[in-house]
């Protein structure tokens, strides 16, 4: 089966991904986060780009106060609230950002359509990574 990335309109996620793990890995789970604020408050209220731009945004402060970056996540799941309308557009934003980040290998990622939290969040994604410097995408 040919790779998300290489369709005729490129996905940026990978089929699957097997990781070799140490004893003495650590996993690291990162909850829902969506487009909120210092304080919670739903940020960029409509705008699905904005929403989306900031959630990657959140996302990789978490990740990096943990000492991980981009490179680390293995799975993704991302919640759309309408992803007839959005997932579309969330693909080509998630192609650059991962692009931007210098993902050689793209995380296993799922995307549903589903009620988020708060009827004025659009996207959601909550993701698993592996903290530790001998792991290896194979």
């Amino acid at each position: 089966m040919e790779e998300a990335y290489n369709y005729e309109k490129p996905s940026a996620f990978s089929r699957g991904m097997a990781v070799k793990i140490r004893p003495d890995t650590e996993m690291f789970f990162v909850s829902g986060t969506a487009s909120v604020g210092e304080n919670g408050e739903t940020l960029h209220k409509g705008d699905f780009k904005k929403q989306t731009e900031r959630m990657f945004e959140n996302i990789t402060g978490i990740l990096g106060k943990e000492g991980l970056s981009w490179k680390n996540v293995v799975k993704t799941t991302i919640y759309i609230r309408d992803i007839d309308r959005d997932y579309e557009q969330f693909n080509v934003i998630r192609k650059e950002f991962y692009d931007k980040m210098g993902l050689q290998v793209y995380p296993a990622s799922v995307c549903v359509e589903a009620k988020i939290c708060r009827n004025d969040l659009l996207v959601e994604m909550e993701l698993i990574a592996i903290k530790d410097e001998t792991v290896q995408t194979i």
